[in-house]
């Protein structure tokens, strides 16, 4: 549960035909006139092809890319009129890839979430203490605690990162590809967990390269097209259809239904089929 969580549907992010683009640079896609809300309680996954936009998108959401137009609303305050410490209470942010702190253990980096709720000073209280204990438990990193990061194979490190942005008990949680490098049941366990938030009033958006993931864990997709343009925003069953995938990820999927959950689940197939 995050801290300060607000009634759960209360709206937490609000991008407003936001426009981004990174001046001079290469290899990183822009945005064009991307609206979206995302309110508490609420996962909304981002899928799309590469150069799409979505890491990009995860930047504007973090405050750490300014957009060339459009707004951008933080728990009811613009972006622009909050310091990166204010940022940092509400959003947690774990990326595709990051350099972690390896000459720390694995609990002196989970404890590193709780820094924008400490002060100046840095104070550790025992709630500091309990919510840090909570995040490595959930994570399945109790046992690794004392171990040094720089010790721990690339999917353990991953959970690290996830276990400190747990840690830092925010009202947003940005995910980008978060499954990335864990095997099949830390997956399964991340994305439970998350659920587990989401559920008790975390908003969350994520990235997300998986499309049976995204059908079954996502309250509403964002589906980018190359370029940076909104191909489709609503329900799975509304944005996840073989035709709109097919014409934006350029692959043919083989659409099925779990029998026995009723989930949408997806098969790439050989080659490409005209409709």
């Amino acid at each position: 549960m995050p801290e300060n969580a607000s009634i759960s549907g209360d709206p937490i992010l609000t991008l407003r035909g936001v426009t981004a683009r990174y001046e001079g640079a290469s290899g990183d896609a822009p945005l064009l006139d991307v609206s979206l809300e995302v309110r508490a309680g609420r996962h909304v996954c981002v899928l799309g092809p590469n150069g799409a936009g979505k890491t990009t998108l995860l930047r504007v959401a973090s405050g750490v890319l300014a957009p060339a137009a459009g707004t951008v609303t933080l728990a009811g305050r613009e972006m622009v009129d909050l310091d990166r410490v204010e940022i940092a209470r509400l959003v947690a942010v774990v990326p595709q890839t990051e350099p972690m702190a390896f000459g720390f253990a694995v609990e002196e980096v989970v404890a590193m979430g709780r820094a924008p709720h400490q002060g100046a000073w840095l104070r550790v209280t025992e709630e500091d203490r309990a919510i840090v204990e909570d995040a490595l438990a959930r994570c399945d990193l109790t046992r690794l605690r004392a171990r040094p990061v720089r010790e721990l194979s690339g999917g353990e490190q991953k959970r690290v990162a996830i276990a400190r942005a747990f840690a830092q008990r925010p009202r947003l949680l940005l995910l980008d590809e978060p499954a990335a490098m864990l095997d099949v049941a830390h997956q399964i366990a991340l994305y439970d967990l998350v659920d587990e938030a989401v559920k008790g009033g975390l908003a969350c958006v994520s990235v997300v390269h998986d499309l049976n993931i995204a059908a079954q864990y996502a309250d509403e997709v964002l589906l980018l097209a190359a370029g940076g343009r909104v191909a489709g925003l609503g329900t799975v069953d509304e944005v996840m259809t073989y035709r709109k995938l097919r014409e934006v990820l350029a692959a043919d999927l083989y659409c099925g239904e779990n029998d026995l959950t009723g989930a949408r689940f997806f098969l790439p197939m050989r080659g490409r089929r005209d409709a």
